[in-house]
């Protein structure tokens, strides 16, 4: 549990890198989606029997589920626009 929190604030830095733009919440949201995302993607991997948390392709869907989190996160904090016509 420990090693997915260190490795989710490694992943929320580098998914901040492979998504464009700047994202809304700043360094500290981003980390916290990104411990988000790296947990998730963590869970689901070993639910399902695709890899032990220990392998490097937990790191890689870590990296995914925390760029997928962003994104989402990001779209759902996206100030809306009004046209005042």
């Amino acid at each position: 549990m420990l090693w997915t929190v260190f490795m989710g604030f490694f992943v929320g830095v580098l998914a901040t890198v492979f998504i464009p733009g700047t994202g809304p919440g700043g360094i500290i949201a981003t980390v916290i989606l990104g411990i988000g995302g790296a947990m998730l993607a963590n869970f689901i991997g070993d639910s399902i029997g695709f890899y032990n948390p220990s392998d490097f392709s937990s790191f890689l869907a870590s990296v995914m589920g925390a760029m997928v989190i962003l994104y989402i996160y990001g779209v759902m904090t996206k100030p809306k626009q009004i046209d005042l016509k």
